[in-house]
């Protein structure tokens, strides 16, 4: 990576940490889940308020390091508003990018982009996607979704996951 690079992924991860995005709680969430990385201790819930296909609005708590802050921050920024099918092809292409079956520069990840970086640290990805697996856990209890490949990948990133739902009013 060069320095330019470097220095813009320091530069985002920092900025993302010290004022997370979409930070705190939902008042009505009507999906959540919850992610721990037991080997480092980040522990990070996200909560959605989905409308039919579509995700309204997402909040994060929780406490982690700065890759693993600022990468959740950046997804609920990428996610809110957009689709539930549009989030999990997010979600793919970033995990590909961090753990290098895609490159970077082939993938349409936006200002994630600027995470692309954390593929050169095998021990910091698992930082990187915590959120992400929370949020794809959160949705695929959306309409009773069996979610066991979520669970699969997210365990073999070595997370651990809770989901539950609330029906909206």
């Amino acid at each position: 990576m060069d320095n330019a690079m470097n220095d813009l992924y320091q530069e985002v991860v920092l900025e993302h940490k010290r004022a997370p995005r979409n930070f705190g709680h939902l008042a009505a969430p009507t999906h959540q889940a919850q992610g721990t990385n037991p080997s480092c201790g980040d522990r990070i819930a996200v909560e959605l308020q989905l409308q039919g296909d579509k995700v309204e609005d997402i909040r994060f708590s929780g406490q982690g390091c700065a890759i693993c802050m600022a990468s959740t921050s950046m997804m609920t920024e990428a996610v809110k508003g957009g689709d539930v099918a549009a989030a999990q092809a997010l979600q793919q292409h970033f995990r590909a990018v961090l753990t290098g079956e895609e490159e970077p520069d082939d993938a349409p990840l936006g200002k994630l982009i600027s995470l692309a970086g954390v593929r050169q640290y095998p021990s910091r990805i698992k930082c990187a996607l915590l959120g992400w697996h929370a949020l794809m856990h959160a949705i695929a209890q959306h309409g009773g979704k069996d979610d066991a490949a979520t669970v699969q990948a997210a365990e073999s990133d070595g997370a651990t996951l809770q989901a539950s739902t609330t029906e909206a009013p």
